[in-house]
């Protein structure tokens, strides 16, 4: 685990007051899974009548969990429910062994904490190729169990960590038919972050009463606006997964409502954005909002190939407002553009317009925004009505000591 004195630049003051969410109780434990002297494995156990919902990596390599949660996940069943997490291994091409690992834990969970194997999810996070020891794991399901508690969620952000340098948590509520309906949520994720359905690994709980279409509807919807339009280095993961539990403690059907809704977007973005100050080796916030383009997917096709230009980004940690480079990822990015349509601005400082210079350049002013840590983009394409706004952090060297290193 990081210490102090590692943890990112960007990272907020500190880890917010988490709000107890009825109908979910947290644990976690010191399994040895590849960490000695942390937590690193985390349960949650979920009251019956919880639905849950989520979305996972569409990577072709995807690990044992993603695929055996991706089976689950949209059955209807309100069972009473278990989600299972270790860091410092993601299972993940690991052949049969996966399988059987995933197979092992969900059975023992369901056994320890008497529920049905189908409603038990795992997710893995960490080092890729190595067999899973989940005899490790199922050792300290009994200690788990007994330890569960509604006020332990601060606990189980940090157990999911592997080379995050600080935990993740955000929360919103919203007043439904007079009563308040709490949202709380967490989040791990630092590097091999380019999301192709969700991010990482993500966890948000809520005390709403909602079908489980409703709910995986709304999720599905929300990725993409908020973890999908995140990167940090382009590499989606093999074990991304974001799962959503609503457990209807509150008694208050949020079905349709607006201010829930919102809510729970809230929660979304506020995770998504903490991963992105997390980057590897990150110093910079990047926003990156795109208009003007043919439609809205070229518009995303254009914000991303500047989110992950490595030029872009080592020009952004280098402080230099080199917009021939941000010019350069537009060109390449396949999407419809006119070089003499196109205006850049760096901040409020307009660098470039209609395909040139921008005649009231101020080399200063773009270099003085640049110093700043939320760094803001904009980039108007002059074809249509398309827009897009995504998040990425700079690349330093820090990224590369990092990543270097990883498996030592």
């Amino acid at each position: 685990m990081a210490t102090i004195t590692d943890v990112s630049p960007l990272a907020p003051a500190q880890f917010p007051d988490l709000p107890v969410i009825a109908g979910v109780r947290f644990a976690t434990a010191a399994a040895g899974v590849k960490y000695q002297g942390r937590t690193d494995v985390m349960l949650a156990m979920l009251d019956p009548g919880t639905v849950v919902a989520g979305t996972f990596t569409r990577s072709a390599t995807r690990s044992a969990s993603v695929l055996d949660c991706q089976e689950k996940i949209l059955k209807t069943s309100s069972d009473a429910a278990a989600i299972l997490v270790n860091s410092g291994n993601s299972n993940a091409f690991t052949g049969k062994n996966g399988f059987v690992a995933v197979q092992a834990i969900a059975a023992a969970v369901a056994d320890v904490c008497g529920i049905a194997v189908n409603r038990v999810f795992t997710s893995s996070t960490g080092v890729i190729g190595e067999p899973l020891p989940h005899d490790r794991i199922t050792a300290c399901l009994s200690e788990l169990h007994t330890q569960l508690d509604r006020a332990h969620i601060a606990d189980a952000a940090d157990a999911i960590m592997t080379t995050d340098t600080f935990p993740k948590g955000a929360h919103a509520s919203a007043t439904v038919s007079g009563k308040t309906i709490t949202i709380a949520g967490i989040a791990k994720g630092s590097g091999m972050i380019a999301p192709d359905m969700a991010t990482m690994l993500v966890y948000i709980f809520t005390d709403a009463k909602i079908e489980q279409a409703a709910l995986q509807q709304l999720v599905a919807g929300y990725t993409d606006t908020t973890f999908n339009c995140i990167t940090v280095d382009s590499d989606t993961s093999t074990s991304d997964s974001l799962i959503v539990a609503a457990t209807g403690a509150s008694n208050v059907d949020v079905s349709g409502n607006v201010d829930f809704e919102s809510a729970l977007h809230e929660v979304m973005m506020d995770l998504a954005h903490q991963v992105v100050r997390d980057g590897e080796g990150a110093s910079k916030f990047v926003e990156i909002n795109v208009t003007g383009a043919a439609s809205d997917a070229d518009a995303k096709i254009h914000a991303m190939s500047v989110a992950n230009s490595p030029l872009v980004k080592t020009a952004i940690a280098g402080q230099d407002p080199n917009w021939g480079r941000v010019v350069m990822a537009i060109g390449k990015s396949g999407a419809a553009a006119d070089r003499d349509r196109l205006s850049i601005s760096f901040g409020d400082v307009e660098v470039a317009k209609d395909g040139w210079r921008s005649p009231g350049y101020s080399e200063e002013a773009a270099a003085a925004h640049m110093k700043e840590e939320n760094i803001v983009i904009s980039i108007d394409l002059g074809l249509g009505s398309g827009k897009s706004t995504v998040w990425t952090c700079d690349l330093t060297h820090g990224y590369i000591s990092i990543n270097a290193d990883y498996r030592s």
